[in-house]
């Protein structure tokens, strides 16, 4: 519960400011103040990644458990403004192992809308915080949060002057290095909370719904429809589809850079991912009246990421799809050998000069722009491709010649 009045918290808050950002013992120093005006057993302060939460700081506990994963129903909480109060029973208590706590008080760590991590004081006693021990919790850490922000930051500043005592690097390059360094690592770090925590839920949420209800009401169970309304309703589902994917792409590439992409590998048939794919696409195909033409001579078992896999083949057919001509045929085969299984997606379509071939799977690179202005993209899907096709130690090429269409070979060993 709050030691101190509304009034006292208030004059309590400048004092925050004279923590010792280079001191090594900056949590202690953190939960000393806190102790000042609530009452914990136990203290902790997360900082948040894309997919995770990493322990930073701890108030008596030593743990060897730093990081834990967060699960996507949790990701809204935790990149929102909103503390809470929680029992042992909630998710979050039980993801971050605090479990043997029966209250948890929840404050964010944010600067200027951006969530970056979470302060939480634990006590054993159930029912123990109230509405106004959250209220002085939050009212401390909107000081605290600069507090850490300035710390991290100084950390990095540390290592850069190393460099230069050490003689790494020579005083006048050492000292463009730094300000380029620094200036990427306040980009970056706001660019990434603020892209991952108000993208990901504020526009993959609502499109998710649209392609939801458009699938249902193309079933015609809450009425039958008109020619006319059945090609609108797919016309909407063609393109949310078609944004979803940009949108994915774009948080994917953000993962990637943030080297927080993580394999998670399973066994499964070959031929499962490549329906599925071709499944999810079939709106795509039928709107330009393209057959996609599966050739498998036979199915076979894989070790490796489900997801990373089907998302490779979506890629590179929704490209072919792309760029194919219309009542035309898209050619995937599936083909295996003893060390490595292969797979090649062929189109008809405008095809890639030879002198683009080392380009393609640049960043935002969008040499469509030379054939066509019908189609839109990220110029992210190729960069993505290949990175995943190299996160599972495998390569893939380019077959392509200006209007004589394009081949994509993936090849992944077993």
């Amino acid at each position: 519960m709050a030691l101190l009045s509304p009034e006292k918290i208030l004059k309590l808050l400048p004092s925050l400011f004279e923590i010792n950002i280079n001191e090594d013992k900056i949590g202690v120093n953190l939960f000393r103040k806190l102790e000042k005006v609530l009452v914990f057993d136990e203290g902790y302060v997360f900082f948040a990644n894309p997919d995770s939460l990493q322990l930073k700081y701890t108030y008596k506990t030593i743990t060897t458990n730093t990081n834990f994963t967060i699960p996507f129903d949790l990701k809204k909480f935790i990149f929102s403004k909103e503390g809470t109060i929680l029992t042992n029973n909630d998710k979050l208590i039980q993801v971050l192992e605090l479990t043997d706590y029966g209250t948890n008080l929840i404050a964010k760590i944010s600067i200027k809308s951006t969530v970056f991590g979470l302060i939480i004081l634990c006590k054993k006693e159930e029912n123990f915080y109230r509405k106004e021990d959250l209220i002085a919790l939050e009212a401390v850490s909107s000081i605290l949060s600069y507090v850490l922000k300035d710390s991290e930051l100084s950390s990095v500043f540390k290592l850069q002057l190393k460099a230069l005592k050490d003689g790494i690097i020579e005083k006048n390059k050492a000292y463009k290095t730094i300000k380029e360094q620094n200036e990427k690592i306040l980009e970056a770090d706001k660019v990434k909370n603020e892209f991952l925590a108000n993208v990901s839920h504020e526009l993959r949420t609502p499109l998710n719904s649209i392609l939801g209800f458009s699938d249902i009401l193309s079933t015609q169970l809450y009425g039958n429809l008109n020619s006319k309304q059945e090609e609108y309703i797919n016309d909407i589902k063609v393109s949310a589809t078609h944004l979803l994917g940009m949108i994915n792409e774009i948080l994917d590439m953000s993962k990637l850079e943030a080297k927080a992409m993580k394999i998670v590998k399973s066994t499964f048939w070959i031929s499962q991912a490549v329906n599925e794919a071709c499944n999810i696409l079939m709106p795509l195909a039928t709107k330009k009246n393209i057959i996609l033409k599966k050739d498998i001579p036979e199915d076979f078992e894989v070790f490796a990421d489900y997801q990373k896999i089907q998302q490779i083949l979506y890629n590179l057919i929704s490209n072919a799809i792309k760029y194919s001509p219309e009542n035309d045929v898209i050619d995937i085969k599936i083909s295996a050998n003893d060390e490595s299984y292969k797979i090649s997606i062929h189109d008809n379509g405008i095809g890639i000069d030879k002198k683009y071939h080392g380009k393609i799977f640049a960043k935002f690179v969008q040499l469509d722009s030379a054939y066509t202005k019908k189609e839109s993209s990220t110029g992210l899907g190729l960069t993505i491709t290949k990175e995943l096709v190299e996160l599972h130690e495998g390569k893939i090429s380019l077959i392509s010649e200006v209007n004589n269409g394009s081949t994509f070979i993936v090849e992944i060993p077993f």
